[in-house]
């Protein structure tokens, strides 16, 4: 009797176990999932539902979006604010901006990460501490280095331009030159990522086996032919990411435009020269400008365009630098085969030349 009770005892313990076994990784995980349900999708398929209303913070939800005088429509549709935004001058302006601001920060990013990470993996002494040096600009508040760098780039009294006065040269109106506020503004997000990036490569080349660099080396290969011909292509998918990653910070870029101009309501300069696509969208939203009050449904408008904009960017990239990499592939599987097909034709033409020695000997 006893052992009939032990066996049903025994047997629930044996399913329990098995429900724990087979759901505890799941358990494990779910908290970021439900933190990122809560505090991640729930607003994102939000702003798809506000980009579609006329909302505000002042007057509330005022019903599906009109277009307007802008686009000569009176019609509410749940693209009335999509249509206004696309009619905006300040927009194209601010995607100029963003862009140009994204390829002259991203640009040499990415080229001075990669060599300072090529430097690092050397023989240095004190590796430890020039690692976390490039790393120290990374840790700095985006606040602190805006306010920094806008006395810095200041058009009288900063210090660049001190310099040159002192140097006989022409003081440079950084924050009322369309070129050279971009340049600025490129030059902290430089600052600030460079030893981000610059870790991460280093981390992929330190991963590359020894064996290969010292095969290399044996070979009689330089320190640039070993870069280039084995360092660079291992590194390849890692630079997809770096870009990737690059391309998607550098096009959401607020932080560093807003406090380079020290009044917060006037950021993005008195003629938009530095107005970035965050910036536009965060006056839109939650800043009285003209033309009427903010407008939180045409600022989700921006955030989705921006969003389709940075996919279609991060695609594209993906694509050519697979491509890239897909064709290295190709060609070294091309080299490889025409290398095959020599050595047969050769090994054929041994042979037939063995014969023809050993049938000209028999005639002898």
């Amino acid at each position: 009797m006893a052992a009939k009770n032990a066996q049903p005892n025994k047997s629930w313990r044996s399913k329990l176990g098995n429900f724990e076994w087979k759901a505890s990784p799941y358990i494990y995980i779910a908290p970021f999932f439900i933190l990122f349900l809560i505090v991640g999708l729930f607003p994102l398929i939000y702003t798809v539902v506000i980009a579609t209303r006329s909302y505000n913070t002042l007057t509330g939800d005022a019903g599906l979006a009109v277009c307007g005088a802008t686009c000569n429509s009176t019609t509410p549709s749940w693209y009335g604010n999509f249509l206004w935004v696309l009619h905006q001058p300040a927009f194209y302006v601010a995607l100029r901006n963003s862009f140009s601001i994204f390829l002259l920060s991203s640009v040499p990013q990415i080229i001075i990460a990669l060599w300072l990470a090529w430097i690092l993996d050397g023989n240095l002494r004190a590796k430890t501490f020039w690692r976390m040096g490039v790393l120290l600009p990374y840790v700095v508040a985006p606040s602190a280095a805006g306010i920094i760098f806008s006395q810095i780039f200041s058009d009288k009294m900063g210090a660049i331009n001190v310099l040159l006065q002192q140097v006989g040269l022409q003081p440079i109106m950084w924050h009322g030159s369309t070129i050279w506020s971009h340049i600025a503004i490129a030059t902290i997000v430089n600052w600030r990522w460079i030893g981000y990036n610059t870790l991460i490569l280093l981390a992929a080349m330190q991963a590359i086996p020894r064996d290969v660099l010292e095969a290399a080396v044996v070979d009689g290969a330089g320190k640039w032919r070993t870069f280039r011909s084995i360092t660079l292509p291992m590194l390849k998918p890692t630079l997809i990411f770096v870009i990737i990653t690059s391309t998607i910070g550098g096009l959401q870029i607020f932080d560093e435009p807003q406090l380079f101009h020290n009044g917060a309501s006037s950021g993005g300069g008195p003629n938009n020269q530095y107005l970035t696509v965050s910036l536009y969208l965060y006056k839109l939203g939650f800043v009285n400008v003209t033309p009427g009050q903010p407008n939180l449904g045409r600022a989700a408008a921006v955030a989705w365009l921006l969003f389709l904009i940075i996919v279609a960017i991060a695609l594209l990239n993906f694509y050519l630098t697979q491509r890239m990499a897909t064709g290295g592939q190709k060609n070294d599987k091309k080299a490889q085969k025409l290398s095959a097909e020599r050595n047969e034709a050769e090994r054929q033409r041994a042979i037939r030349s063995g014969a023809n020695a050993r049938a000209a000997a028999g005639i002898e």
